[in-house]
């Protein structure tokens, strides 16, 4: 049995438009001919790309670490996250974009990154997809110091660390951010780096 569905917009009211829009959204949402009114609030940030760099040869993987301070508002008394290299599109396509957040957050120059899904991270309200990437580094790629672009206020710390650490730092607590975890997981199920 297939399920029809068919959403029509009632209304839709601007919260906020700042750096990201924020709509709370009503519409008409029809299920297997049950209609219900429905209201969202939904905020669009537009979509992004991380990638994960990895060292086979050295068993490394490069993340980096920095303020997120919406975590600290939820209880990270720090406020710093450990993250895989990511950024806005704005208006790159996701590998042009990857490969620029790389030069400029960790200081590598990448030219090849391999693209391994995409998803849709919190779906209930943000509409953002974010596109999966993996790429080997060396040490000749580092080209400069990283740490973000001048103009964004990132303060980006570059860590070059053990890939049985970095899988060993989910369980602890120490990396807590989806994206990161999901491509360590994904670097650990296809045998990027051979431990």
């Amino acid at each position: 049995m297939q399920n029809t569905h068919e959403i029509k917009l009632l209304s839709k009211e601007k919260l906020s438009h700042g750096w990201a829009k924020l709509d709370n959204v009503k519409y008409e949402y029809r299920n297997n001919g049950q209609v219900e009114i429905q209201q969202r609030e939904v905020y669009d940030r537009g979509d992004g790309a991380v990638i994960l760099l990895y060292n086979n040869s050295k068993k490394t993987v490069v993340l980096t670490r920095q303020l997120r301070i919406a975590t600290w508002f939820n209880g990270n008394t720090s406020g710093m996250m450990i993250e895989a290299c990511a950024g806005m599109l704005d208006k790159d396509n996701p590998e042009d974009c990857i490969r620029k957040e790389v030069q400029e957050e960790t200081g590598y120059t990448i030219f090849k990154v391999e693209k391994v899904m995409e998803n849709y991270m919190s779906p209930g309200s943000v509409t953002e997809i974010l596109y999966f990437f993996t790429g080997q580094y060396t040490d000749d790629m580092k080209i400069g110091k990283g740490g973000g672009a001048d103009n964004e206020q990132e303060n980006i710390e570059v860590l070059e660390i053990p890939f049985e650490k970095s899988l060993e730092m989910i369980k602890t607590g120490e990396i807590k951010d989806a994206k990161t975890i999901i491509l360590l997981q994904y670097a650990f199920i296809n045998k990027l780096i051979e431990l």
